[in-house]
C-alpha cells in the first residue's frame, strides 16, 4: 500500500491536505463550522527517529495551525504507518487518540486504551485495508478471490463475507417460490395464528412465520433492507451474534404481537420477516451511535421512525412486531458491542 492511495482515500471522504515540506508528516482536515477534524499521518517506515516529546510537539503544532485558521475546537487523530509494530507501539501506545497501521499486513491496530472510533474512520480504514490486502494477494498470485483456504487473504475474504445474511435472504426467497407453487399449504401450517398457538401449543409458528411473506412486494421490501443493512451489522458484530440477534428480534416481535392481540382480545394472524429486519435496523442504530458504520445516528433514527410511521398509517401491518423487533435488536446490539468490542472489526487487532 502506497501513501498516495491513502491520500486519495482522505480526499474522497472530504478531507483537505495541508502541504508539508516533510513527507514523513502529513495531515488532512475537514471543517464542520467552528470545529476542525484532523487526521495526522506519521510515516514511521523511513527509519524515522522520533521521541515521545517530539511526537507530542508535532501534534501541538497541528492544533495550533488549525486554531490560527479560526477553529475553536480541534479533534485530532494520529495514524502511525509502520513496518515495525514494536517501535510504533512505543510511539503511540499511550496516546488515546492514536492508531497504528501495520503496513506489512494491512491491518489497523487499536490498543485497548485508545479511542474505539473517530468520526467513522475505523470502519473506513478497515474496509480500505481489507481491499488492499485482497488486491495485493491477487496480484501476487495467491488467488485471493477464487483459491483455496491456504492463503491468509483468501481466508479473510471468505470470513468477512456476510454469509448469514446471504443465507437468510436466499431461504426467504426459496420459501416464497415454494409458496407460489404450493398455494396455501405452507401458509396454513406456518403462519402465526394466535388462537392456534394457545389451543394447540403451536409455538413453532413463532419461527416459521418469520419466513413467510404475503406477496412479492412484501418479500422485496424486507429482503432489500435485510441485505444492505444486515451485511454491515453482520460484519461488525460477527456471524454468531448477528444470527442470535436476528432470530431473537423476530421472536420478540412476534411475542409482542401476540401480547397486543391478547390485550385487545381479537384473533391475530401475522407473517413476515419484518420483526427480525427491524431488529437489524435497531442494531444498525447502535453501530451508528457508536460511530462504527460511517452513518450518522440521526439519519438512522429518522429512517426507523419513518418506517414505523408508514406501518402505523397503513392497513394490515403488524406494528407491534416492528416495535418489538427494533427494541430487541437495539438492546442485543448494545450488549454485544460491550461484551465483544473486538467483534466489531474483522481486520482490527485490540492488543
Amino acid at each position: 500500500m502506497r501513501s498516495e492511495q491513502m491520500e486519495h482515500l482522505f480526499e474522497r471522504n472530504g478531507y483537505c491536505k495541508v502541504p508539508s515540506n516533510l513527507s514523513e508528516f502529513m495531515f488532512y482536515y475537514r471543517e464542520e463550522g467552528q470545529r476542525a477534524i484532523v487526521l495526522h499521518i506519521v510515516d514511521y517506515r523511513k527509519q524515522l527517529e522520533l521521541s515521545e516529546e517530539q511526537y507530542a510537539a508535532l501534534k501541538a503544532k497541528v492544533i495550533e495551525f488549525m486554531r490560527a485558521k479560526g477553529k475553536q475546537k480541534v479533534d485530532l487523530l494520529s495514524i502511525v504507518l509502520s513496518n515495525d509494530t514494536g517501535n510504533g507501539k512505543k510511539l503511540c501506545a499511550y496516546d488515546r487518540f492514536c492508531w497504528m497501521i501495520d503496513m506489512d499486513n494491512n491491518r489497523l491496530i487499536i490498543y485497548e486504551d485508545q479511542t474505539a472510533d473517530f468520526y467513522g474512520w475505523r470502519g473506513i480504514l478497515e474496509e480500505f485495508l481489507l481491499a488492499e490486502d485482497m488486491r495485493g494477494n491477487d496480484q501476487n498470485g495467491n488467488d485471493a478471490a477464487y483459491g483455496g483456504l491456504s492463503g491468509r487473504g483468501d481466508w479473510k475474504w471468505r470470513k468477512d463475507l456476510p454469509w448469514v445474511t446471504i443465507c437468510l435472504v436466499a431461504v426467504n426467497i426459496i420459501i416464497f417460490l415454494i409458496c407460489t407453487i404450493t398455494g396455501d399449504l405452507l401458509y396454513n401450517v406456518g403462519m402465526l395464528y394466535f388462537p392456534q398457538i394457545v389451543e394447540d401449543q403451536a409455538y413453532y409458528e413463532i419461527i416459521t412465520s418469520m419466513f413467510l411473506h404475503v406477496d412479492a412486494r412484501h418479500l422485496f421490501n424486507n429482503m432489500i433492507v435485510l441485505f444492505f443493512l444486515g451485511k454491515i451489522v453482520e460484519q461488525k458484530l460477527g456471524h454468531v451474534p448477528y444470527t442470535v440477534l436476528y432470530f431473537l428480534s423476530g421472536i420478540a416481535g412476534d411475542l409482542l404481537s401476540i401480547g397486543c392481540a391478547m390485550i385487545i382480545e381479537r384473533e391475530h394472524v401475522s407473517l413476515g420477516a419484518s420483526g427480525a429486519v427491524f431488529g437489524v435496523e435497531g442494531a444498525f442504530l447502535v453501530l451508528a451511535i457508536l460511530g462504527r458504520c460511517g452513518t450518522k445516528s440521526t439519519q438512522v433514527i429518522l429512517a426507523i421512525l419513518f418506517s414505523l410511521y408508514c406501518g402505523f398509517t397503513s392497513v394490515g401491518v403488524d406494528n407491534a412486531a416492528h416495535v418489538g423487533g427494533t427494541l430487541m435488536g437495539f438492546a442485543l446490539a448494545a450488549v454485544f458491542c460491550m461484551l465483544y468490542p473486538d467483534k466489531t472489526s474483522n481486520t482490527n487487532s485490540n492488543v
